[in-house]
């Protein structure tokens, strides 16, 4: 069996893949989305580097790289195409659109009805000013970019003028209701799930609202919590996510909620405080889904 893992660069997380495959004697090879193409003259349509005429057996995606509009619709192209050739991708560009736009996996997580903070995304800045000067009438409003990950570009919207130009957020805005800390303070909560279910969880604590490991977020060991887990099992389901980090959140009420969920999430802080080696849990998973 061989499978390709596709990567941006070559990076920890692919190594520790890489390696799990081996231990179960499956091939597996790094590279880059941006490096396949389309070539109708072949048979199967597609050019995938380092398989010759052939195509993998399976496809796991750890990332797709950053790019202009069209690169990434033509790397989401590929990805359907391996779909439509009968090849099994995890995650397939289904679940990656739908969580890479945050307005869509919002969407879908309030219309599953799992519990998420209100949500709205908008053109212009001046829907975006009606919004904020009706809603923050009951507190703030978090603004997003609408793809985005790490923390970064997070703004807290405290009134009207709070909100910046929209060449800062390309014109799109979107803002969810800011969830404010609990007992605990500033934390948050990291969830892997994986082929339904939770591999690994951690809490992130941090001094301010922010609570990213990249941004100074300090993780700590979670254990399971049926609560948070039913809710991050239906999160992933809910974006028709193979394997997925989902964040949650608990109000000052104490009840989870969820706040995103990640389609290519990364595991180098969450390994830091668990125990089982995580890479070795998503090869296992992610052969056993191939039966």
């Amino acid at each position: 069996m061989r499978v390709a893992v596709l990567v941006d660069a070559p990076e920890w997380h692919a190594r520790a893949l890489i390696d799990s495959f081996a231990k179960l004697r499956v091939q597996a090879t790094a590279l880059r989305l941006g490096d396949c193409a389309f070539d109708t003259r072949r048979e199967s349509g597609v050019v995938i580097p380092q398989f010759a005429d052939a195509l993998p057996d399976a496809v796991l995606v750890r990332a797709i790289g950053g790019g202009s509009f069209e690169e990434v619709t033509r790397r989401l192209g590929v990805l359907h195409a391996l779909r439509e050739l009968g090849v099994p991708v995890w995650n397939d560009a289904r679940a990656i659109e739908r969580c890479v736009d945050k307005s869509m996996a919002s969407f879908l997580l309030a219309r599953a009805g799992v519990a998420t903070p209100p949500t709205w995304a908008v053109e212009g800045l001046a829907a975006a000013q009606a919004i904020a000067a009706r809603e923050t009438r009951d507190g703030p409003l978090v603004l997003k970019p609408l793809f985005g990950a790490m923390g970064r570009g997070l703004q807290l919207i405290e009134a009207a003028d709070d909100l910046p130009g929209p060449e800062t957020v390309s014109g799109v805005y979107y803002l969810q209701r800011y969830v404010p800390p609990g007992a605990r303070g500033f934390c948050d909560y990291r969830l892997l799930v994986c082929r339904g279910e939770v591999i690994a969880g951690m809490t992130r604590h941090a001094p301010v609202w922010i609570t990213n490991i990249g941004r100074g977020g300090r993780p700590e060991r979670l254990l399971p919590e049926a609560g948070l887990w039913a809710l991050a099992l239906r999160a992933a389901a809910a974006v028709g996510a193979d394997y997925a980090g989902v964040d949650l959140v608990r109000g000052q009420d104490g009840e989870p909620q969820v706040l995103e969920v990640n389609s290519m999430p990364g595991w180098k802080g969450l390994q830091q405080v668990t125990p089982v080696a995580i890479a070795d849990r998503i090869a296992v998973a992610f052969i056993a889904a191939l039966g």
